[in-house]
């Protein structure tokens, strides 16, 4: 088994798929009013709404990470600046953890989008 898709429960699946086209810088492959996907490099992200959703879902944004690796420390606060500079919520500022250097910054439905660059070795 390789897991390789992710879906968000959202509220808006058309101005939430605007909010990733724009932060991911590529339109999805799939769109309705219900639905949207993105094909990301060795993974899918899938936003679907929250009130068509089944089974019914409980959760809501908060609950898990969307987690995005980069090189180095600079370029974690590089994408902390441009995404504080879109709006983006600051959920963690840019800190050294025991597994590298990252911040966490929110959508608009809550859902935490964490970016890291891991500690070498």
């Amino acid at each position: 088994m390789n897991p390789n898709f992710v879906i968000f429960y959202v509220d808006n699946p058309p101005q939430s798929a605007a909010f990733y086209q724009d932060l991911l810088g590529r339109a999805p492959v799939e769109s309705s009013p219900t639905f949207a996907l993105f094909v990301l490099d060795g993974m899918k992200l899938g936003l679907w709404s929250r009130h068509t959703v089944e089974p019914a879902a409980r959760a809501a944004g908060g609950g898990t990470e969307l987690c995005v690796a980069v090189d180095g420390n600079t370029r974690v606060d590089e994408v902390y600046a441009d995404w504080g500079r879109r709006g983006l919520t600051v959920a963690q500022a840019p800190v050294e953890m025991d597994f590298g250097y990252t911040f966490v910054m929110l959508d608009p439905d809550q859902h935490r989008l964490r970016v890291f660059a891991p500690n070498a070795g």
